[in-house]
């Protein structure tokens, strides 16, 4: 299969042998594909290489054959958000993000609609923990394992001072007292994810409630093995 003139994100690009690259993108109509990227190791392929770094947005070529995709040639859309500290990790932790739940050649429009989104939120600074969240909810419905988060599993409104476990299959719970010592230990408040679902910023402290209960919905949907991008926001926390 030919794929021409196909605009794509840049999710991740790592060196294959002494002068290609193995690159995966993130397709509007075909979904996550992988692309071997032959001879970029040359003074004359130096557009090229910049073109495929992490975030960027291109337009390439290439043609299909088994799971990889051999690149015809690519040219960059725009310049990469040029980011640091922990928005380059949150740029790192979306792309993996991706890369371990998005299946391959699946089109997923949405997906790509909402990467660019996050992409531009991460390039204007907006701040940082509201910007995943949204992008984890956005992620989960995509792929279909998203639930209702102004309804409780058992069918009723959230209530804004509770308390609330997110179940990956059952989405909130309501945290009952006698349930454990500390109930607030990985609970989102109700506020919050009412805030969540209505796209409204909610507060510092209902803000990193959420954290915790959708990084437990995110590691059961990648089958209980974390991230590296998670490891490395975990040693950056322990140095600071």
């Amino acid at each position: 299969m030919r794929i021409d003139d196909e605009p794509a994100f840049v999710l991740h690009a790592r060196a294959w042998r002494e002068t290609s690259l193995l690159v995966e993108v993130l397709t509007e109509q075909h979904g996550r594909l992988g692309l071997l990227a032959r001879g970029v190791s040359s003074p004359r392929s130096q557009a090229l290489r910049a073109a495929l770094q992490p975030l960027q947005w291109i337009r390439f070529s290439a043609v299909q054959r088994g799971e990889l995709a051999q690149l015809r040639g690519a040219e960059a859309l725009d310049a990469a958000p040029r980011l640091g500290g922990d928005a380059m990790l949150a740029g790192f932790y979306i792309s993996e993000l991706i890369m371990r739940l998005a299946p391959r050649q699946d089109p997923l429009p949405e997906l790509y609609d909402h990467y660019g989104l996050v992409r531009q939120r991460l390039r204007e600074g907006q701040p940082l923990a509201w910007t995943l969240r949204r992008f984890e909810r956005d992620l989960l419905d995509v792929l279909g394992v998203g639930f209702d988060l102004a309804h409780g599993s058992d069918g009723e409104p959230v209530d804004p001072a509770a308390r609330y476990e997110l179940d990956p299959q059952e989405g909130p719970r309501r945290l009952l007292s006698e349930r454990g010592a500390d109930p607030r230990r990985g609970t989102a408040t109700g506020s919050a994810l009412l805030a969540l679902a209505e796209d409204r910023l909610p507060g510092a402290d209902d803000l990193a409630s959420l954290r915790r209960s959708m990084r437990a919905v995110l590691l059961h949907h990648l089958g209980g093995r974390g991230l590296k991008s998670w490891e490395m926001l975990e040693d950056l926390s322990r140095r600071r």
